[in-house]
C-alpha cells in the first residue's frame, strides 16, 4: 500500500499497463518465439536503464546494429502495440479520474461544459445580448487525413474490444472465474490485434481515408454530437428563459477527406462523388436502424393509450390487420418507407433495414423531421413523453445535426492553379488571351465582368489542359452534390496560398462555372458555397485584413457575402505560418491577424467566422484546444469557429464515445466561454502587452530563419538527419508530401515538415528562435523578465504558447536526435547544424524555466507527465531501430523488409507520441 496520494491515484493506470504489457510479452513470446521475446525484453530493461543514467545509450544502440530485418520487425511490432495499449490505459485511466471526481461530488471541471454554466451563470449575462453573441453558433470540427493514421478498420476495432473489457473489468466486481473469462478475452483480442497488420501493404488509396473518417460517425459522431447539441439548447435556454438560443444545432461535423485537393491529384470528381454519398449512406444507414429499432420497441396500442389524428394518418402506410392496433409500428414504417426511397434515389448502394412500400422519397430532411415531429407529439399528448424522450428524441436531433449529408465537404485548393485554370477558360471563351499577364486591377475588373453574365465560358467541343479538365469536373461533382443532398454537403470552398481579390473572385468565376454561384438581374449573385479564403504564411497573415477590405469594396464579392447574411469564414494556417517563420513568430502573426480581422469585420458591418487550421502537433498549432480557444484574442470567437482535427489525433479524441463527449464538450465550452466572457486579462495593458510580444517575434523569427533559410547546407542536413524522403517514398498516405517537386523547404508540405522533426525527436517546429527571443529581449534586466512572468501569469495567449511549448521540449530528446544526426554524411555540416539545434533547445528550456519560475517541463501538465514517465522508455527502441533501418536503407539495401520495418517504425512511434504531424 502506498502512502503517496499521487501515486495512489494512479496505481490502477500502472495496474492496466502492467496487465495489457504482460499479455502482450506473452503473446510475443508464443507468437514469434522466445529468442524475439527475449530481445524485446532486454530492449525494454535497457531502454529503462538508459532512463536511469546506468546505461550509456551506444550500448543500446548496439543491441540492434547486427539484427536481421525479419527480427527486428516483430520487435517494432511488440512496442508499437504497446504505445497503441498503453494510450488506451491512459485513456481509461482520465475516465475513470473523471468519474471518481464525480462522484465525490466536487466542482465541475474546467472544460466541461457543467462548468461553463457555473461561469456564466455567475457572470449575470443579459439574456439579449447573449442571443445577440450566438446568433451564428458553430463549433465545427473538421475531420482531415493524415499519413500515420493508417490503421485498419480490423486494429481499431479490436482496440474497441479490449477497451471494453478493460471497462468492464473496471466498473464491476468480479469473482475469480468471471476475471479469468476477462483475462482470456483481452488474450484473444491482443492475440487478433498482434496477427492483424497494422498497416496496409499497398499506398493508402484517398478512399481507404475516407472510409477511415466515416468510421468515427459509427464509433462516437452519431450518438455524441446530437446530445451535446441537445444538452447546450436545454441548458443555455435554463440560463436565460424567454431567450431563443440555438435554433440551430452548435455542433456539426466536417470534413476535407475527398475535397481537398491542393497538391493531392488523387482527388477527382468520382472520389468527390463518392466522399459525399458514402456520407450520406452513413447518415441514411443509421436513421434506418434507428427506426426500426423504434418499429420494433414502440407496439403502443391504440386501446391502451391516446393517438393524435396525424399519427393515424402517417399509419396509413401500412394496413397490416396484426398491427392495427399498433400505429406507431405502422407510421414509423411508413416513414423508414419513404426514407428507404430517399436512400435509393441519392445513393448507388443499398442500405440495411430497408422497408420497400412504394412510398414517394423525402424531399429533404425536414420532411422526415416533420414526421418524426407527429410521432413525438402524439406520444407526449398520450402521456407517453417519457418514451418520446429516449431513442426518438435522440433520432430527432440526430437528422438535424446530420440531415441526408452527415458532414460537410469542404472543398481546397490552390490559388496557383485558379488562376492557370481561369487562364485557359477565359483564353479559350475569347475573354482574355493571356490573364496572367495581367495585373491586379486589370484582373479584378475581368473577373468582376463576368460574374454579371450568366453565361458560361465553356461550350460544347472545348477542349483543355488535364488540370483544368479535372478542376471542372470536381466543381461540377461538387454542384451534384449540392444539388441531391442540400448546401450543407459542400458548405465551403477553400482558397490556399490567398494574398489578393483577385484569388477570391477567381473562386467565384468557378463557382458560377459549375452552376453554383447564380448571378441576379440586379447585379448581384448568390452561392449557396462560401468562399473562403486561406492565409498561411506570416506575409499573407499580416496582410490579411487589407486583402477582405479590398474585397468587401468590389460589389460582386460584397453581395456574395451580403446574400449569406453578411457572414464571411476565413481560414488561417498554422502550418505553413510557422515552417514560414518559427514557432513564437507564427503564433504571434496568427494572433495580430486575428485581431485585425476582428477590427475589420466590424468596420465593414460584417460577421467573422474563423476556420483554425490547426495540425496534431505544436509545430502546426496543436495543443490543448480548450486552453487554445481561450487564448484567442477578444472578438475572434463570436460564437462560432472551426478547426480541423486530423489523424492520430482524430483517434486519440474521438474513437470512444467518453473520449469524444469530453472533447466536444470542451469544444463548446471554450467557444462559450471566449464569446460570452472577458478571457483575455489585459485590461487597459493589452496594447503594451502586444508591444512586447511584437519584439519578440520579431526577435524569434530572425532566429529562426538564421537557421532555417541562411545556414549552408541546412536542407541538405535536414533531409539527410530525418526520415522526410522516406515519408515521401514510401506507401504513407494518398497525397504527395510535396506541392511541387522541388528541394525547397517553401514546397514541402508542413506534416512531413512537423512529422520528420517529431520522429527524429527534435521537434524544432515547436521552440526554434523561441529562446534566443526572449534572451535577447529580457538581456539581462530583472525588470524585463518580470514583465514576461506578469504576462504568463495574466495573459492566456502567452501561458498557453509557453505550455505547448514546454509539451514539445518534454516528448524532444536531443540524445536520440544525436543517433538521427549520425546519419548525415558530412560531418562538418552534421556539427554545425546539430550544435545550433542543440544550443537553441538549451537555452529554450532555460528561459522557460526563468519566465514560469519552475523546474519542471510538465508542472501544469500532470497527465502527460505521466505518459512521459511510463511510456517514453518504450519509444527509445523504436527510434534506434528506424535509425538503423534508415541507415540499410540508405546503403542500397533493397529488401523489401527494411521498407515496411521503417514505415513500422513512423506508425510507432507517432501512436506513441499522439502528435507527430
Amino acid at each position: 500500500m502506498t502512502s503517496d496520494p499521487g501515486r495512489a491515484a494512479t496505481e490502477p493506470l500502472r495496474d492496466d499497463i502492467r496487465l495489457l504489457g504482460g499479455i502482450l510479452g506473452d503473446t510475443v513470446r508464443e507468437q514469434a518465439g522466445p529468442q524475439i521475446f527475449d530481445l524485446v525484453e532486454r530492449a525494454r530493461q535497457e531502454s529503462f536503464a538508459v532512463r536511469r543514467s546506468e546505461l550509456d545509450r551506444e550500448q543500446l544502440a548496439a543491441l540492434f546494429a547486427d539484427v536481421p530485418t525479419a527480427e527486428a520487425i516483430p520487435v517494432i511490432r511488440a512496442f508499437s502495440h504497446f504505445a497503441l495499449l498503453a494510450n488506451l490505459a491512459e485513456d481509461l485511466h482520465r475516465e475513470r479520474r473523471r468519474a471518481i471526481h464525480v462522484r465525490a461530488g466536487e466542482p465541475p471541471q474546467a472544460s466541461s461544459l457543467a462548468h461553463t454554466y457555473g461561469l456564466l451563470e455567475d457572470a449575470g449575462l443579459d439574456g439579449a445580448d447573449v442571443a445577440a453573441a450566438l446568433r451564428h453558433a458553430l463549433v465545427v470540427p473538421v475531420i482531415t487525413a493524415h499519413p500515420t493514421e493508417t490503421r485498419r478498420r480490423t486494429v481499431f476495432d479490436t482496440q474497441h474490444r479490449i477497451t471494453e473489457l478493460m471497462r468492464y473489468r473496471d466498473r464491476t466486481q468480479l469473482d475469480a472465474r468471471e476475471e479469468e473469462r476477462v483475462q482470456v478475452g483481452l488474450r484473444r483480442q491482443i492475440l487478433t490485434l498482434w496477427d492483424t497488420a497494422l498497416v496496409r501493404l499497398e499506398r493508402l488509396r484517398i478512399q481507404d481515408e475516407i472510409e477511415n473518417g466515416l468510421r468515427y460517425f459509427d464509433s462516437a459522431f452519431l450518438q455524441v454530437m446530437p446530445a451535446i447539441n441537445r444538452e447546450a439548447r436545454i441548458r443555455l435556454r435554463e440560463l436565460y428563459p424567454g431567450t431563443p438560443l440555438l435554433s440551430e444545432p452548435i455542433v456539426r461535423p466536417g470534413s476535407w477527406i475527398g475535397g481537398d485537393r491542393d497538391g493531392n491529384p488523387n482527388v477527382t470528381d468520382e472520389v468527390v462523388t463518392m466522399a459525399s454519398r458514402r456520407a450520406a449512406a452513413t447518415a441514411l444507414g443509421h436513421y434506418l436502424r434507428e427506426l426500426l429499432q423504434l418499429e420494433q420497441e414502440l407496439a403502443l396500442s391504440s386501446r391502451l393509450t391516446t393517438v393524435a389524428d396525424e399519427l393515424l394518418t402517417l399509419a396509413a402506410w401500412d394496413d397490416s390487420p396484426k398491427r392495427a392496433d399498433e400505429p406507431y409500428r405502422r407510421a414509423l414504417r411508413g416513414i423508414r418507407g419513404r426514407l428507404t426511397a430517399t436512400a435509393d434515389a441519392l445513393l448507388d448502394e443499398q442500405l440495411d433495414a430497408r422497408a420497400e412500400i412504394g412510398a414517394e422519397p423525402y424531399g429533404g430532411p425536414s420532411e422526415l423531421l416533420a414526421d418524426l415531429g407527429v410521432v413525438d407529439s402524439s406520444l407526449r399528448a398520450g402521456g407517453d413523453g417519457l418514451i418520446a424522450d429516449d431513442r426518438l428524441q435522440a433520432l430527432r436531433e440526430a437528422v438535424n445535426t446530420f440531415g441526408f449529408h452527415l458532414s460537410g465537404l469542404d472543398m481546397r485548393q490552390n490559388s496557383d492553379v485558379h488562376e492557370e485554370t481561369i487562364a485557359e477558360l477565359f483564353a479559350w471563351a475569347g475573354v482574355h488571351p493571356d490573364y496572367t499577364a495581367l495585373d491586379e486591377d486589370e484582373r479584378v475588373r475581368l473577373l468582376t465582368a463576368e460574374l454579371r453574365l450568366r453565361r458560361p465560358l465553356v461550350g460544347p467541343g472545348a477542349a483543355f489542359s488535364e488540370q483544368t479538365t479535372k478542376e471542372l469536373g470536381v466543381l461540377r461533382a461538387a454542384a451534384r452534390a449540392v444539388e441531391s443532398l442540400g448546401a450543407r454537403a459542400i458548405p465551403n470552398y477553400i482558397i490556399s496560398m490567398c494574398t489578393s481579390v483577385s484569388d477570391l473572385l477567381e473562386a467565384a468565376v468557378l463557382l458560377k462555372e459549375a452552376g453554383l454561384l447564380r448571378p441576379d438581374t440586379d447585379g448581384g449573385a448568390e452561392c449557396p458555397v462560401n468562399i473562403v479564403p486561406l492565409f498561411e504564411t506570416i506575409e499573407d497573415l499580416q496582410q490579411g485584413a487589407a486583402t477582405m477590405r479590398a474585397a468587401f469594396a468590389v460589389p460582386a464579392y460584397r453581395s456574395l457575402v451580403d446574400g449569406k447574411g453578411g457572414l464571411q469564414e476565413i481560414m488561417l494556417g498554422y502550418s505553413d505560418s510557422n515552417k514560414d517563420g518559427g514557432y513564437l513568430a507564427a503564433n504571434w502573426a496568427l494572433y495580430r491577424a486575428e485581431l485585425d480581422l476582428v477590427a475589420m469585420a466590424r468596420e465593414a458591418g460584417i460577421t467573422l467566422r474563423l476556420f483554425h487550421g490547426r495540425g496534431g502537433t505544436v509545430g502546426r498549432g496543436g495543443g490543448p484546444s480548450y486552453d487554445a480557444i481561450l487564448a484567442q484574442p477578444p472578438g475572434a470567437v463570436r460564437g462560432s469557429l472551426r478547426l480541423t482535427e486530423q489523424g492520430e489525433i482524430i483517434a486519440a479524441k474521438y474513437a470512444e464515445p467518453a473520449l469524444a463527449v469530453r472533447n466536444l464538450e470542451s469544444l463548446v465550452a471554450a467557444t462559450l466561454e471566449s464569446s460570452l466572457l472577458d478571457v483575455e486579462g489585459l485590461g487597459d495593458d493589452a496594447e503594451e502587452a502586444y508591444a512586447v510580444l511584437d519584439e519578440l517575434a520579431a526577435l524569434a523569427r530572425d532566429a529562426y530563419g538564421d537557421l532555417v533559410h541562411r545556414t549552408d547546407g541546412f536542407v541538405e542536413y535536414f533531409k539527410t538527419s530525418t526520415p522526410v524522403e522516406e515519408i515521401g517514398s514510401l506507401n504513407i498516405g494518398s497525397r504527395p508530401s510535396s506541392r511541387k517537386q522541388t528541394s525547397k523547404i517553401s514546397d514541402l508540405r508542413a506534416i512531413p515538415w512537423v512529422m520528420a522533426w517529431s520522429l527524429s525527436r527534435v521537434m524544432l517546429p515547436g521552440f526554434y528562435g523561441t529562446g534566443t527571443a526572449f534572451e535577447a529581449w529580457i538581456g539581462g534586466e530583472p525588470a524585463r523578465l518580470e514583465r514576461l512572468r506578469d504576462l504568463y501569469r495574466r495573459w492566456p495567449f502567452f501561458r498557453s504558447v509557453l505550455s505547448n511549448m514546454a509539451q514539445v521540449l518534454a516528448k524532444s530528446d536531443l540524445g536520440l536526435a544525436a543517433r538521427y544526426a549520425d546519419l548525415v554524411p558530412d560531418a562538418a555540416l552534421r556539427e554545425r547544424v546539430f550544435g545550433k539545434i542543440a544550443d537553441e533547445h538549451r537555452r529554450t528550456i532555460e528561459m522557460y524555466f526563468a519566465i514560469t519560475e519552475t523546474d519542471d517541463l510538465l508542472a501544469d501538465n500532470h497527465a502527460l507527465k505521466r505518459s512521459v514517465f511510463n511510456r517514453f522508455p518504450y519509444l527509445e527502441p523504436l527510434n534506434h531501430l528506424q535509425v538503423e533501418l534508415l541507415r540499410r536503407y540508405r546503403s542500397g539495401d533493397e529488401d523489401p523488409l527494411v521498407q515496411r520495418g521503417i514505415l513500422l517504425t513512423m506508425n510507432g512511434l507517432a501512436t506513441a507520441l499522439r502528435n507527430s504531424g
